[in-house]
């Protein structure tokens, strides 16, 4: 375990051997050194590898025969994850991680992408699985995982097989060799969160902010967008955070699609990083095609945005609901913030032309807030629409305000 640069591969040798094999042949055609962990549990590796199937049961806590006996697939998997990932952090640790390649079916890749989770943006990641031509979410999270399909099962190989995890090989080895190549900019770095939606206003901001030397990384807010800017925020340094988009705290409280989790918009206020937030996309709920809408939000206004995606309107009682987390999770801010409302409307759709638009839905969802804050004077009604100019422009005032404060008690 202690060469250096390898890519790892975990892989259930009692199963896929053959496939191993010929991966690892592969990458070493490419220049790229391959080691290979033993995630099986039933059958023995037919062929020695670099970390054995005990060695992952031991990493974990507990021996092969102990996880073999919980007679329970599930259990017996989540074991072995642990024990995987310990030992590709040991690897990463080391400096001789390269990269992560992992094939299989539904159990091969909970497993390799629970490794290829544990590790930060950046790391090549590759799975090869017959799962990847159905909802990904589950295996990909926050992360930047290549998801490929395998097209037939992964069970030997054959000529369809061996293109197919050949071309994952390749793969692999064009990336692992690119890897370090672009580094973190030393430019401050300012996350902003947005959708089609609120669009305008983010791109006005990236300009300004741009043109005054800071790094803006933008997170779409389908879920997993607001999820993993949440868990970068944590790992990263970050200057400042323009939350644009809190939607997605609408839909994981009322059963929206694009539901971020129940930290969401929580771990900026946390850290203390300055912040401004937008009750940007709250006039509406994300669901599936309109039929599924009516279905779940019956009597409401949609607006069907394609084949896929339906917007519903939020009701008062949501935006009341919804104004009280934003103003809990504000009350436990250790850091400066502000909260910018547009009273002209929340998103495009929440417009004079636009299709769920609510007069006075913004008014209201700022009131609601105030009666739940303590500090009720940091909220700024502004006579904008969230795409306005003008209402990027004052966000733009606020935050630089918010950053010297911030610089100020560091100092």
């Amino acid at each position: 375990m202690d060469r250096p640069g390898v890519v790892l591969l975990p892989v259930t040798m009692d199963t896929k051997s053959a496939e191993a094999i010929y991966v690892r042949d592969c990458l070493k055609e490419a220049g790229v050194e391959c080691l290979i962990m033993d995630t099986g549990i039933r059958g023995q590796s037919p062929v020695p590898v670099s970390i054995t199937r005990d060695d992952v049961a031991r990493a974990g806590g507990r021996s092969l025969a102990e996880i073999q006996a919980m007679r329970h697939e599930g259990k017996a998997l989540n074991a072995m994850i642990e024990g995987a990932v310990k030992c590709a952090m040991d690897l990463y640790r080391k400096g001789s991680l390269l990269g992560i390649l992992g094939m299989g079916g539904s159990m091969g890749t909970t497993l390799g992408t629970a490794v290829m989770r544990a590790f930060p943006v950046g790391i090549p990641k590759v799975m090869i699985t017959t799962m990847a031509s159905r909802d990904t979410r589950a295996f990909v999270g926050t992360r930047d995982i290549l998801m490929l399909h395998s097209v037939c099962d992964i069970s030997g190989l054959n000529y369809v097989t061996k293109r197919v995890l050949r071309n994952g090989a390749m793969a692999m080895a064009g990336m692992v060799k690119g890897t370090g190549k672009i580094q973190k900019s030393p430019k401050p770095a300012v996350f902003i969160s947005t959708l089609g939606t609120s669009e305008a206003c983010a791109k006005e901001l990236k300009a300004h902010l741009e043109g005054n030397d800071r790094e803006v990384v933008i997170f779409h807010t389908v879920g997993a967008g607001g999820e993993a800017m949440e868990e970068m925020i944590q790992e990263e340094d970050v200057a400042a955070v323009l939350d644009l988009s809190l939607h997605e705290i609408g839909d994981h409280l009322f059963g929206g699609d694009y539901d971020a989790g129940p930290d969401r918009g929580a771990a900026a206020l946390k850290k203390g990083v300055p912040t401004v937030l937008v009750p940007g996309n709250t006039d509406f709920l994300v669901t599936g095609p309109v039929r599924t809408a009516e279905e779940r939000f019956p009597g409401r206004l949609y607006h069907q945005h394609n084949s896929a995606i339906t917007a519903v309107r939020t009701t008062r009682e949501e935006l009341e609901t919804l104004a009280g987390v934003v103003a809990d999770m504000c009350n436990k801010a250790r850091g400066p913030w502000a909260i910018l409302v547009p009273l002209k409307g929340l998103s495009a759709f929440d417009s004079e032309q636009g299709p769920l638009h609510d007069p006075e839905g913004p008014r209201f969802f700022s009131d609601a807030l105030k009666q739940r804050l303590e500090r009720p004077s940091l909220v700024h009604d502004l006579p904008h629409h969230i795409n306005d100019p003008e209402f990027a422009f004052a966000i733009i005032r606020i935050l630089e305000g918010l950053m010297a404060s911030k610089f100020e008690k560091c100092n």
